[in-house]
């Protein structure tokens, strides 16, 4: 963070001086002075996270910029955000969002916290700027990665990889990573998914504000008693001037901010972006400066050069040739290191699931990144179908490989569903060192009918105490294509608005020749089902007969008993 961040401080490397001068701002501003826990130092704090890797951050560097004075607002109206105010006091659109999200979901999960959103907005300014003055995509995601330096042990904590690199793309030691600064160790327990894109971001400022909250809620902590936010906030960087500096930006929050468009949002002073080191008489991580260069010493005997005493010889000088401007030699640009793969993501698949015969109505979407966490354009990936069955791609395949687009992602090709039911899986992998696979979970579910009919017209009439002559066949469909083995009960029932089962009139017979009124059927191939023989008794009427199968659709058939003609 010490390239990326410009005058950041280490934990417990600040001098006397920035300490003096926060102190003095608190007191200026009148804000109360941060309380501390009992014995708290910069070792030491009760109640608080050890120093070391324990810590969300690693107790990494960060902004040691106070805010103004004052606000011109009154206390408590931040809740409110006012449309203008001080430009220190705006907060990029999408990060206020994202903070106010955060504590609306844990007051939701974990209202004894009482997690303030201004809490997460001084972490925030403090760790990365508001997310670098709000340099945020329509998903809250950064435009580039938020980096700290390599916590190597030399100038701050030693913390060694954890990650493979997937998130900060060092595979020798943590960096921390995102807007709120998790080193990855601490994001893998902590890490959110607070925008719903089915990822675990830390450079996403909704994923990072919520998984910051969770952490400083972790336990019985209650963020109204000064004591516990206290506590919090060491957990997070174990240092007593980054409490106080934290306390700083809280307090001004509290008494009022407003929101402004992502991107302006004002940065820290002397907010150094280059990766090269501090320049003559700059800051540097520690709290002391890089010394100047020494000017060259003059000549001894004084300040200018003597005068010569011996005139020059009267004698016409030499004629000197004219000399030809000495010639550049050509530049050869810088050549851009070629970008590495570093890990696939699903990019909003949904549920794989079709029925039996048709298409699929979602496709596999993955998305490539590099070891720097970007977009990684004209990445390989081979996507397959595994398990027992017949589903394939588009064009019969069951294996495609295909190219990353500019922004990273690429989509599978559309699914078909075969004959055979059941659950399988599809698989995305990408890179060629280092391949990582995705695993989409599929089924496909066998056809139910959703139609029945007869299949003739004829009307159905008998004698009383006769036998009807015509049977009822019936077919089950799907979509018009007939579905076996269909579950069908047949019903005489008394209404058709209110179905119940008839006590007199036709009925079918069971083995033992006894009348009953229902029966348990299955359709047969093609979906075809042939009832049985259906009796009449001796009462006449128009009665009813229905259908039903397994889904749900049903079909009502009209029996009529009356005597013959004379």
């Amino acid at each position: 963070m010490a390239a990326q961040f410009g005058r950041r401080l280490r934990r417990g490397a600040t001098t006397t001086a920035v300490a003096a001068a926060a102190v003095a701002a608190l007191s200026a501003s009148q804000a109360p002075a941060a309380p501390q826990p009992d014995g708290a130092d910069d070792r030491t704090a009760a109640g608080a996270t050890p120093p070391g890797g324990s810590a969300a951050t690693g107790n990494s560097p960060y902004y040691t910029d106070l805010p103004p004075l004052s606000t011109g607002g009154e206390t408590g109206t931040s809740a409110d955000v006012p449309a203008t105010g001080s430009a220190e006091a705006g907060i990029p659109a999408s990060v206020l969002a994202a903070y106010k999200k955060a504590q609306q979901e844990i007051a939701g999960t974990d209202a004894a916290c009482r997690l303030p959103w201004q809490l997460l907005a001084a972490i925030g300014k403090v760790e990365s700027g508001q997310a670098r003055g709000g340099k945020v995509d329509a998903d809250g995601t950064t435009f580039s990665p938020i980096l700290g330096p390599a916590l190597n042990g030399q100038g701050f904590a030693l913390i060694k990889d954890t990650d493979g690199g997937a998130y900060d793309g060092d595979s020798t030691h943590d960096r921390a990573v995102g807007p709120m600064q998790f080193i990855p160790s601490t994001w893998a327990t902590w890490g959110q998914d607070a925008n719903g894109d089915g990822r675990k971001d830390p450079n996403n400022i909704y994923d990072a504000a919520l998984a910051a909250g969770r952490y400083l809620c972790a336990g019985p902590r209650d963020l109204s008693l000064a004591a516990d936010l206290d506590r919090a906030v060491l957990s997070y960087n174990h240092s007593t001037e980054y409490l106080r500096t934290v306390r700083s930006w809280f307090d001004y929050y509290k008494r009022g901010t407003h929101e402004v468009p992502d991107g302006t949002g004002v940065l820290p002073a002397d907010t150094d972006t280059s990766t090269s080191s501090p320049s003559p008489g700059s800051s540097v991580p520690g709290g002391g400066t890089t010394p100047s260069p020494e000017p060259t010493p003059p000549k001894p005997g004084g300040g200018g050069t003597a005068p010569d005493p011996t005139p020059p010889p009267a004698t016409k000088p030499p004629t000197t040739p004219p000399t030809s401007p000495p010639t550049t030699p050509p530049t050869t640009p810088p050549t851009t290191p070629p970008r590495t793969f570093g890990s696939v993501e699903n990019a909003g698949t949904g549920p794989l699931t079709a029925t039996a015969g048709e298409a699929f109505t979602e496709r596999v979407r993955v998305r490539t990144r590099d070891t720097l966490g970007a977009p990684l354009a004209k990445a390989s990936v081979t996507f397959a179908l595994v398990g027992d069955t017949d589903t394939r791609f588009a064009g019969g395949k069951s294996t495609v490989t295909l190219a990353t687009g500019a922004d990273g992602t690429v989509t599978a090709p559309a699914l078909t569903a075969g004959e055979k039911t059941g659950a399988f899986k599809v698989t995305a992998v990408a890179g060629t060192t280092k391949p990582r696979t995705l695993t989409f979970d599929a089924s496909v579910e066998a056809r139910v009918a959703d139609t029945i009919a007869r299949t003739g017209e004829t009307a159905l009439t008998a004698a009383p105490g006769g036998e009807f002559a015509e049977r009822v066949e019936v077919r089950t469909t799907y979509k018009g294509t007939g579905v076996a083995a269909t579950a069908v009960t047949a019903t005489m029932i008394t209404d058709a608005e209110t179905p119940a089962e008839n006590d007199k009139g036709p009925y079918f017979e069971d083995a033992d020749g006894n009348p009953v009124r229902t029966l348990e059927l299955t359709a047969g191939a093609g979906g075809l089902l042939t009832l049985p023989e259906i009796f009449a008794d001796g009462a006449e009427g128009t009665y009813k007969l229905r259908l039903t199968t397994e889904s749900g659709a049903t079909l009502t058939v009209e029996l009529k008993v009356e005597a013959p003609a004379a």
